[in-house]
């Protein structure tokens, strides 16, 4: 190979790959903020108390925060000592959304079904407040997309897994994680039995 040469350039057979993911990444990244924006904006929207919704940027570490300091203690242990370790690779957790009160959860059900159509499709995004881990504080959507990537790779050894497909921000505690694993996912909310009570 010549040092001094042309540097070496992306064959034509691999562009459309590359494109192809880019912009699937893209739509995860922009998916992800549309998101997180307008779970912020119907808290807003409807003067919910500032602890029902996490102020843009809350960690788990935000104690003062009524959505953090009310999640599952052991839930919220293991997020501190995996975001605690993530922080050595660079990577800071973001509580997106994480305890709700079953106010801000009907809210959230009621915006989803005006936005797809019918009841059925919303219960793919979201639960209704008997059945949400997010009311019960046994849930947390974590983000920016590489926080949740990171846990996605490193999340079993704490006990965090992902539980929907659909929801790649969305995880909960499986205490036995560690051992056996993350158990499958279910494509999203509507496969997963709690939800059917």
């Amino acid at each position: 190979m010549n040092p001094s040469g042309p540097a070496p350039t992306v064959t034509p057979r691999f562009r459309p790959i590359i494109f192809t993911a880019l912009v699937l990444v893209g739509a995860a990244a922009a998916g992800v903020l549309v998101y997180q924006s307008q779970d912020f904006s119907a808290a807003r929207s409807i003067g919910l108390p500032v602890g029902d919704r996490p102020p843009p940027g809350a960690t788990v570490f935000d104690d003062e925060d009524a959505s953090v300091a009310n999640l599952d203690p052991d839930l919220l242990d293991a997020l501190r000592r995996a975001a605690t370790d993530a922080a050595d690779d660079g990577i800071r957790f973001v509580v997106n959304s994480g305890w709700r009160s079953a106010r801000y959860q009907e809210q959230l059900l009621r915006e989803a079904v005006s936005k797809y159509g019918s009841r059925a499709e919303a219960a793919r995004w979201v639960a209704t407040p008997d059945t949400s881990a997010h009311v019960s504080g046994d849930a947390v959507d974590i983000g920016p997309i590489d926080a949740a990537a990171w846990l996605a790779e490193h999340g079993a050894g704490y006990g965090l897994c992902q539980v929907y497909i659909n929801e790649p921000w969305h995880y909960e505690l499986r205490a036995d994680a560690g051992e056996y694993g993350c158990p499958p996912r279910y494509a999203d909310p509507t496969e997963d039995p709690r939800m059917q009570q």
